[in-house]
């Protein structure tokens, strides 16, 4: 099965019944789910099991200790399996039965980590084509690379509802890019490249860091990450010219930009 297939099962393992997940963010947060629904089920039915035998054979003090004492009582012997029980098959069947679960979330949540590694053809065919921007972290700094060779530090500027991919290396020592909210985490290492990809649904100013101790100033080692209208993106883009550095952005397009952020972050009339 190609990476297409395997996306392709993916998705409706995940249940998109409307459409392919468009960013490692959804695939996470659904794997996140599971585990906690099944981890929920499980301690229910473990904890209930414990309760109902605690109280099944309780001590309820009407026990007659002689008459007990004169019943052959068999002990378990090490090695031995009950021979009361049925010969160990509830043992049997709750072992077979767990290790079915547990292999079988092993290999779904691999399959849909591989979701993570790179843009699926399918997230490519339902829009435009990912925009494809060189990011190298360097004591400490990140700078970017777009495909007209235009170089920006330290603030990224993308268009949002268009897949970004993310070439990740590193000028000096190793780094670990990051951006929080959307979930994006790639090594930067010397001589190696690393891919991430994601979809930037909301406009706003993110914050993009180092996630690696990369020496004395890694604490610093932050920048701005600006999402636009894609309008807006492509006047701004427009602008920059091959191998240019450090583009300048509008004032109005930041001023929206700002706008949009500070909209979604200030409290409604009934939250204040």
């Amino acid at each position: 099965m190609g990476p297409g297939g395997i996306s392709t099962e993916i998705a409706y393992v995940l249940g998109q019944t409307s459409g392919l997940s468009k960013t490692p963010a959804d695939v996470f947060e659904t794997v996140y789910l599971v585990f906690l629904i099944l981890g929920t089920l499980v301690g229910i039915v473990v904890i209930g099991y414990t309760l109902t035998k605690a109280y099944r054979y309780r001590d309820d003090g009407k026990r007659d200790d002689k008459s007990e004492s004169d019943k052959k009582v068999v002990r378990p012997v090490l090695g031995h399996l009950p021979a009361g029980s049925g010969g160990g098959k509830k043992l049997f069947v709750s072992f077979g039965i767990s290790a079915v679960i547990v292999l079988s979330l092993i290999v779904w949540t691999y399959s849909a980590l591989l979701f993570v590694d790179d843009t699926p053809p399918e997230v490519e065919a339902e829009g435009e084509e990912p925009l494809e921007i060189d990011v190298v972290g360097k004591q400490f700094n990140w700078e970017y690379t777009y495909p007209n060779n235009h170089t920006e530090e330290p603030t990224l500027y993308i268009p949002a509802d268009r897949p970004i991919r993310l070439e990740v290396t590193s000028a000096d020592v190793w780094h670990n890019y990051g951006i929080n909210e959307f979930r994006v985490k790639s090594d930067a290492i010397p001589g190696q490249t690393t891919t991430a990809w994601f979809v930037a649904e909301e406009t706003g100013t993110y914050e993009a860091v180092c996630y690696e101790l990369c020496g004395s100033g890694h604490s610093a080692m932050r920048g701005d990450v600006v999402v636009m209208e894609q309008e807006k993106f492509q006047d701004w883009y427009a602008n920059t010219t091959d191998g240019s550095t450090s583009g300048s952005v509008s004032s109005d397009v930041t001023a929206d930009t700002d706008a949009n952020a500070d909209a979604e972050t200030a409290p409604t009339e009934g939250e204040a």
